[in-house]
């Protein structure tokens, strides 16, 4: 990665941090059942539908930010990859910035992500929204949370511009964690 995203300062702009797997992008090993957008290790990764379009329009109101629970090195490799010309991130984060906790029910480990970590780096988190496929990952922090359905590959899934359409709108907000988001994509739909 060219930028140091740990570099980037907080502004008054919406913070607007993206999951990457299963969210933005879809990665498998072995034989790819079409061709991959591109190759990350073992993995052939899939771009979800309309992604550059997505993060362009989303980088004209919000500062954008990636936060996986995937390894820092593969992080670095997949927003190298998808990140349109000239956006800089205000960070790129992977399982080292997420906080490991155990699921008293099951016993195994999950790996959580704890916006405090981000208020502390001088983010509002009135003006912080948090997308994720995952919602137990981000459970701490439902009030920013736009919960996203899996994507697997489909080649004509069209959830990302359906996505900027309505998180443009919460883009004057002056408290995310107040406005019920649950709805935002009708049922049996993505």
């Amino acid at each position: 990665m060219a930028r140091d995203p740990d570099l980037a300062r907080p502004s008054a702009a919406m913070l607007l941090i993206l999951d990457l797997d299963e969210t933005l992008i879809h990665a498998a090993k072995g034989p790819p059942p079409r061709p991959a957008d591109f190759v990350v290790g073992a993995y052939s990764v899939w771009k979800r539908p309309h992604l550059d379009a997505f993060l362009t329009s989303c980088a004209g109101w919000a500062t954008p930010a990636f936060w996986s629970s995937a390894t820092d090195a593969y992080v670095r490799h997949v927003v190298d990859a998808i990140l349109p010309a000239g956006l800089a991130p205000a960070f790129a984060w992977g399982r080292g910035r997420c906080t490991r906790r155990q699921d008293p029910e099951t016993r195994e480990d999950v790996l959580l992500k704890d916006l405090a970590k981000v208020r502390r780096r001088g983010f509002d988190l009135r003006r912080t929204l948090i997308v994720d496929d995952t919602p137990g990952k981000v459970a701490r922090h439902y009030g920013n949370a736009v919960y996203v359905p899996p994507y697997f590959g489909d080649p004509d899934d069209d959830v990302l511009p359906r996505l900027a359409d309505y998180l443009a709108t919460l883009r004057d907000a002056a408290d995310v964690r107040v406005l019920e988001k649950r709805g935002w994509l009708p049922a049996g739909r993505g």
